[in-house]
């Protein structure tokens, strides 16, 4: 069985403890709803669970193996959402979509599904700068459903998105869960997601 695992983590940001002894543990279906204030280190946690930065303390299991020796083969599970939108703003709607389907070897049937979902096929040809925040935050959220991630990390994923695109959004991750996936969130919004389980991290200032 697929397991995720924090062990006693602490994180270092700058000259800062950001957060100590955190632990979790998420299996298939599952999901962790990150809360408290702003700098509290729910970033800095996604960031850790994503392999961008290195603990200062503990260890991250997956599936009983450190992350970092699991390598490429753990990045091949995960997908990351940040909270700033990762969209190429001179190519078109379809184009920046197709970049991430052709980097995860996703095929053309999948790009349509996630056109289709998040409500964007009517806006296929248009180039990206154009799209309103909400647009383009679906835009970034699109690229979940064209590739085979166990694990969804996804920070602040409903920012600058109206109620029904957080429903869309809230479908999406039940959807997931349903097949065996895993979800890690930072939210300060109510998800709706039954049975979520969360962490509350406590901090001063920003990350």
């Amino acid at each position: 069985m697929m397991v995720l695992e924090a062990r006693d983590l602490a994180c270092l940001r700058g000259d800062r403890v950001v957060f100590e002894h955190v632990g979790f543990r998420l299996g298939p279906g599952e999901v962790l709803l990150l809360e408290g204030p702003n700098g509290s280190g729910k970033s800095s946690l996604l960031r850790l669970l994503a392999g961008f930065l290195t603990p200062l303390a503990g260890r991250l299991l997956w599936q009983e193996r450190d992350i970092a020796e699991e390598g490429e083969a753990y990045r091949r599970t995960i997908a990351y959402v940040g909270h700033l939108d990762a969209v190429k703003p001179m190519l078109s709607v379809e184009a920046n979509l197709r970049f991430w389907a052709d980097l995860h070897g996703a095929t053309g049937q999948a790009l349509e599904r996630a056109l289709d979902f998040f409500e964007l096929a009517e806006l296929r040809e248009l180039p990206a700068r154009l799209l309103s925040a909400g647009q383009r935050r679906r835009l970034n959220l699109s690229r979940l459903l064209v590739r085979e991630a166990r694990l969804w990390l996804l920070d602040e994923p409903s920012v600058s998105l109206d109620r029904h695109s957080v429903a869309l959004l809230g479908e999406a991750m039940e959807a997931h869960r349903a097949g065996g996936g895993m979800i890690v969130a930072a939210t300060h919004l109510d998800l709706g997601l039954a049975g979520a389980a969360r962490l509350r991290l406590g901090g001063e200032t920003g990350t």
